[in-house]
C-alpha cells in the first residue's frame, strides 16, 4: 500500500507524528506539492491525503492505482468528488473537528472589533503611554458586547458554540439558516433581516454556488453603519470588492476575517488595504488540538477502509 501526502505542513509543520498512518504502508510526505507536480508524485498511490491540492477529473485520469483520496479538512470542493465516484475511488473527509478552535477564532475577531487590544498594545510599544499626558487613551472606540445583537449565518456546530460563547457575554442571537434547526439560541430570521438588525454578522455555512458572493451591496446596504461582519467561513461568500468599498465609504464600520476567496491573496485583494478590516491568515483551525484531531480522525479514515473495508466520512 502506497500512501501519499500531497501537502503536509499545515497539518502538520513537525509537532505531530504520521507515525500511525505509516502502520498500513508505505507513507511519502511532501510539504507542498504544485499543480504541475501532482501526476508524478501521485502516479503510484494507492491512497492519497491532500489538504488544498485539487484533484480534478483529468488528474484523476492518470492515477490508475488510486484507490482512496483523504482530505484533510472539512471542506472537499477541491475534488471532482463525481469523477472519483466513477473511478470507484472514495473520498473522505475530517468533520467536526474544528468546532471549539473555529468559535474560538471568531470571538477573538468579534473582541478585536471591540476592544481593539492589538492596536492599543501596539500603541503603547511605540512608546505612546510613556508619552500620554493622561492615565489612560483609547485609540479606537472600545464597544460593550451586553446588549448587542449578533446574527449567525448557518446553524451548524461552529455557528452553535459561536452563540453559546456570545450569550456568555450577555448578547442576544438571531439567526438565518435554509431551514429551521433545533437547540437554537435565538429567532430564525430572513437573511435581510439579520443584516438588517444584527450589530454583528458571523458566517458559518458552506461554501455553495447559490451562495457564493451573497455578501453583497444589496445585504451591506442593509447593515447598521455601527455593524461589523465576521468571516471564518469561506472567502468566497463574500463579494470583496463590495465589502472593501462599503468599509472605505464607511457605510459600515468594520471587517475581521480568516478567509479570503483566493489564498494567499492577492497584493491587488481590494481587502488588504480597506479601512478597519481585521484579517489573519486562515489559521482559526490551526490550534494544535484540532490538527491532532484531523490526524486521528484521518487515521481512522484509513483504518475504515483498509482493515474493515467499511468507509467512514464518505462524500462522494
Amino acid at each position: 500500500m502506497k500512501i501519499v501526502v500531497t501537502d503536509g505542513y499545515t497539518l502538520n509543520p513537525g509537532d505531530l507524528s504520521w507515525a500511525p498512518i505509516e502502520r498500513f504502508g508505505e507513507l511519502t510526505v511532501y510539504d507542498r506539492t504544485k499543480p504541475n507536480e501532482i501526476v508524478d508524485r501521485c502516479r503510484d498511490a494507492n491512497i492519497i491525503l491532500t489538504n488544498k491540492v485539487p484533484f480534478n477529473e483529468a488528474t484523476l485520469a492518470e492515477l490508475h492505482w488510486l484507490k482512496m483520496i483523504g482530505v484533510t479538512a472539512t471542506g472537499y470542493n477541491i475534488i471532482d468528488v463525481q469523477a472519483a465516484a466513477k473511478r470507484k475511488i472514495v473520498v473522505c473527509n475530517v468533520p467536526a473537528y474544528g468546532i471549539a478552535s473555529v468559535a474560538q477564532h471568531t470571538i477573538a475577531l468579534l473582541l478585536e472589533l471591540t476592544n481593539q487590544v492589538g492596536k492599543h498594545a501596539a500603541s503603547v510599544a511605540a512608546g505612546e503611554w510613556v508619552k500620554a499626558p493622561d492615565f489612560s487613551y483609547q485609540k479606537a472606540p472600545i464597544t460593550e458586547l451586553a446588549g448587542k445583537t449578533l446574527g449567525i449565518v448557518g446553524w451548524g456546530n461552529i455557528g452553535r458554540q459561536t452563540a453559546r460563547i456570545a450569550q456568555a457575554f450577555g448578547m442576544e442571537i438571531v439567526y438565518y439558516n435554509p431551514t429551521p434547526k433545533s437547540n437554537a439560541y435565538g429567532p430564525l430570521v430572513t437573511l435581510p433581516e439579520l443584516f438588517a438588525k444584527s450589530d454583528f454578522i458571523s458566517l458559518h455555512c458552506p461554501l455553495k454556488p447559490e451562495n457564493t458572493g451573497f455578501v453583497n451591496n444589496e445585504l451591506i446596504g442593509l447593515m447598521k453603519p455601527s455593524a461589523c461582519i465576521i468571516n471564518t467561513a469561506r472567502g468566497p461568500l463574500i463579494n470583496e470588492q463590495h465589502l472593501a468599498d462599503a468599509l472605505n465609504s464607511d457605510r459600515i464600520a468594520g471587517a475581521a476575517l480568516d478567509v479570503l476567496s483566493t489564498e494567499p491573496p492577492s497584493a491587488q485583494n481590494p481587502l488588504l488595504t480597506a479601512k478597519n478590516c481585521i484579517i489573519t491568515p486562515h489559521n482559526a483551525w490551526i490550534s494544535r488540538e484540532a490538527r491532532q484531531r484531523v490526524m486521528d480522525i484521518t487515521v481512522e479514515n484509513i483504518r475504515a477502509y483498509v482493515v474493515s473495508l467499511l468507509p467512514q466520512n464518505v462524500v462522494n
